[in-house]
C-alpha cells in the first residue's frame, strides 16, 4: 500500500534527515549568498542520482520521473534555503557556527524534509507514473525574491507543473500535525521609506525652524487611518512603522527624518489604492506644516493565494496520511511569502508543518533567536510531502 510504504522509508531515513537538518543549521547562509548550502544539496541529489541544474545563482530544480507508465502529469515541490541575519541563542549541538546568522524560520527544515521526501520517491520510482520537480529556492527572506527569479529563469517551465506545492514550519502547531487554508492565506510585503525634510536648529528655540520630528509623528499617527478608516473592515490590513531616525540631540532639532514600515494586506485593488492614498496623506501633512517629504514604497510579494479546489483534495491527502486529528484548519496569517509568485503561475497549495514541542521547551516564534524545532516534524514533513506529491500525480 502507497501509504504504508512511504511511512515506512520516512522512518528508515529518519536519522539522515535530521543529520541533513543539523548540518544545515549549523551552516547558515543569507539570501543570495547561499553558496556552501547549494553545494550540499547537490551532493546529497548526487548521491540519490537524481539529474538537476543549478538556477538563481544558488538555486536548484531537480526532476524525478516514475517509471510507470500512462501519466504525463507533473508536481512541483517547493523549500526554500535561506537563513536571516540573527545571532542564535539556541545551546543546541547543532546552533549555527556563523555568528549573527540562523536559521530561524525553519527553512533548514523545509530543505532536509525535502531532501527526504527526494530519498523517498527515487526509491519508489517503480510505484508511481509521472513527474516530481523539486524546486531547492535561494532567497525567501528577501525582496525581491528568490521565487520570482526561479521562475523568470524558467523552473515552471521544461515541464510546465500543474500543481505546485510547499510548506513551512509553524511553531504554534504541535509536531506531527499540519494545517490547510484554502483560499487568500498570506499577506502582500511592501516596504515604505519616508524622508520628512525640515529646518533644524536650536531646541531652545523651534520657532526658528521647521520641526521633522513633529511633522514625522504627526504623518505616523495619521497614516494608521488608512486602515481604520480608509478599508473596509472585514478585509484585513496591516500599516506599522519600526524604524525612526532622527540624528539630532536634547538639544538640537534635526534637520530630516527617516521612516521605515511595512504595508501588508490580502486584497491586491485595495494594495494598489493604499500605495496612493499613503503617499498622499504624508505628502499632504508634510507641505501643511511647511515640510517636505520624499517617499518611496518598493513593493514587495503579492497575496498568497492557495487554489481552493487543490488545498481541498490535499487536505483531504493529508487526513489519509496522518489521520484527521492531525490536521486542522488555519486563518489568515499576515506573514508574506514568495510562494506566492507560483501560486500566480500555477495551481498551488501552501499548508503549515507543526515543529512545537512544549515538553522539550520548543515553543519560540519564527525569526527569534531561540527558534527551533522539534525534530520529529521532519519525519511528517518529508513523508507528507511524499505521499500528497504522488496522489497528487494521481497514483
Amino acid at each position: 500500500m502507497l501509504k504504508e510504504k512511504i511511512r515506512q522509508l520516512a522512518g528508515h531515513i529518519q536519522e539522515e534527515t535530521i543529520a541533513n537538518r543539523r548540518y544545515l543549521h549549523a551552516h547558515p547562509e543569507l539570501s543570495y549568498r547561499e553558496v556552501n548550502t547549494a553545494a550540499f544539496i547537490a551532493g546529497k541529489l548526487k548521491e540519490l542520482d537524481i539529474s538537476f541544474e543549478p538556477m538563481a545563482n544558488t538555486g536548484l530544480v531537480a526532476l524525478l520521473q516514475g517509471n510507470k507508465p500512462g501519466n504525463g502529469q507533473v508536481v512541483a515541490l517547493r523549500a526554500d534555503i535561506d537563513a536571516l541575519p540573527i545571532r542564535e541563542l539556541n545551546d543546541v549541538p547543532y546552533k549555527s557556527k556563523h555568528d549573527g546568522v540562523m536559521h530561524a524560520c525553519g527553512h533548514d527544515v523545509h530543505t532536509s524534509s525535502l531532501l527526504g521526501t527526494a530519498t523517498i520517491l527515487s526509491r519508489m520510482k517503480d510505484d508511481f507514473a509521472g513527474t516530481v520537480k523539486l524546486i531547492f529556492q535561494p532567497a525567501e527572506e528577501l525582496i525581491p525574491g528568490g521565487a520570482s527569479m526561479m521562475i523568470k529563469e524558467g523552473v515552471l517551465e521544461n515541464p510546465r507543473p500543474h500543481h505546485v506545492l510547499g510548506q513551512h514550519t509553524m511553531p504554534e502547531l504541535p509536531a506531527g500535525k499540519v494545517g490547510f487554508r484554502g483560499g487568500r492565506y498570506m499577506a502582500s510585503n511592501d516596504e515604505i521609506f519616508i524622508t520628512v525634510k525640515g529646518k533644524g536648529g536650536h531646541g531652545a528655540m523651534p520657532h526658528l525652524g521647521i520641526d521633522p520630528v513633529v511633522v514625522a509623528c504627526h504623518i505616523v499617527i495619521a497614516l494608521q487611518q488608512i486602515v481604520s478608516r480608509r478599508v473596509n473592515p472585514l478585509l484585513p490590513s496591516v500599516l506599522s512603522f519600526g524604524k525612526m531616525l532622527a540624528n539630532g540631540a536634547t538639544n538640537v532639532i534635526p534637520d530630516e527624518v527617516r521612516l521605515e514600515g511595512t504595508f501588508r494586506s490580502l486584497d491586491e485593488k485595495w494594495r494598489r489604492e493604499a500605495h496612493a492614498k499613503i503617499k498622499k496623506m504624508a505628502v499632504s501633512i508634510a507641505e501643511g506644516m511647511e515640510a517636505a517629504c520624499d517617499i518611496e514604497i518598493h513593493q514587495g510579494y503579492p497575496v498568497l493565494i492557495n487554489n481552493e479546489k487543490l488545498t481541498d483534495i490535499t487536505r483531504t491527502y493529508a487526513e489519509e496520511f496522518l489521520g484527521a486529528d492531525n490536521v486542522v484548519d488555519l486563518d489568515i496569517w499576515m506573514a508574506a511569502e514568495d510562494f506566492a509568485y507560483y501560486s500566480q503561475q500555477a495551481d498551488a497549495c501552501f499548508y503549515r508543518l507543526g515543529v512545537r514541542n512544549e515538553a522539550r521547551g520548543i515553543v519560540s516564534g519564527l525569526h527569534t533567536a531561540t527558534f527551533d524545532a522539534d525534530e520529529q516534524a521532519l519525519e511528517t514533513g518529508a513523508g507528507l510531502m511524499a505521499y500528497l506529491a504522488l496522489k497528487t500525480l494521481g497514483n
